[in-house]
């Protein structure tokens, strides 16, 4: 028998996600400072963590939701009748470098203090154990936006440290793959290929800091959820943030794939640099997830059989 109140409440906290992409898609871009590309994985989380739990949810609970949910509705109708244009003048009162990072922090924070609100209604303080991940991830991409939004470029000096390593590492792969001629120098890469010069300057967003630290945050949550030892839970952590690592590292190659192969046009390499990152880092969080529920799942056969 299905659990139609759990399928209604997964509906209900899944209902302003799916309004803005419906209403809006326009503002579903994928770049992660640019739209709310963010939410469809958000949502995917939400609905993967929450379809086939045995847990009743309460139809007083249910309904307590719904004007939360009506709420934040409202909240991304009003951006479109100038709420967004206040958001964006309320910028100078916090000097926020920004303006675009600013302005869609607001709509993660908005999001993700309604999923923790709504969770919190149906399943109580256990909610952190039951579904972390999409909310784990609003709130994530929410705080890099706003360090990104205050502290743009590199003036976070602690996310911008490892970028120079980042840039050494991309030279020597395209000089030992003779793609053409790289030279780095501090975060500047100089790059001459095929189609002319160009020259990158990378800053920590771009050299993919902050999906490492939303990966953290979001493998940390999911950690919560698993019944394993402590050293398995390490052992996934740590492999999970070098496979991070090793996906930024492609990232910032295929950036300099781009201007050394395809082109030096600044227009045509920007829209792919909007993109790269999250098409590369996303589905490598959820193919990572899902390769420890596989293992951890056949594990759990095995033992049940000796």
């Amino acid at each position: 028998m299905q659990n139609w109140n759990l399928i209604f409440g997964i509906f209900i906290i899944c209902s302003p996600i799916v309004f803005s992409m419906i209403a809006f898609p326009d503002s579903v871009a994928w770049s992660w400072n640019e739209g709310r590309g963010g939410y469809f994985f958000a949502l995917v989380f939400i609905v993967a963590e929450l379809v086939g739990l045995k847990i009743i949810i309460s139809k007083n609970r249910l309904l307590s939701v719904i004007p939360l949910a009506a709420l934040t509705v409202v909240y991304l109708v009003l951006l479109e009748f100038g709420l967004r244009d206040y958001i964006i003048e309320s910028a100078k009162m916090f000097d926020v470098q920004l303006i675009y990072s600013w302005t869609w922090m607001w709509d993660f924070i908005v999001m993700a203090v309604f999923a923790v609100a709504a969770l919190s209604i149906f399943f109580g303080k256990r909610w952190i154990r039951i579904a972390p991940a999409g909310p784990i991830f609003l709130v994530g991409t929410g705080i890099i936006l706003s360090l990104d939004a205050f502290f743009p470029y590199d003036t976070l000096g602690p996310l911008q440290y490892v970028v120079p390593y980042f840039v050494q590492a991309n030279v020597w792969l395209v000089t030992a793959l003779d793609l053409g001629t790289a030279v780095a120098r501090d975060n500047v890469m100089f790059l001459r290929g095929d189609h002319g010069s160009m020259a990158l300057q990378v800053f920590w967003p771009s050299a993919g800091v902050h999906s490492i630290i939303i990966f953290s945050l979001v493998i940390g949550a999911f950690m919560l959820k698993l019944n394993i030892s402590r050293n398995r839970k390490i052992i996934y952590f740590v492999l999970g943030i070098i496979g991070t690592v090793t996906v930024n590292l492609i990232r910032i190659f295929s950036l300099s794939w781009y201007a050394l192969k395809v082109t030096t046009d600044p227009v045509a390499w920007e829209e792919y640099h909007k993109i790269a990152g999250e098409i590369m880092f996303l589905p490598w969080l959820f193919a990572f997830i899902f390769a420890v529920m596989i293992i951890e799942s056949r594990r759990l056969n095995r033992l049940g059989k000796n």
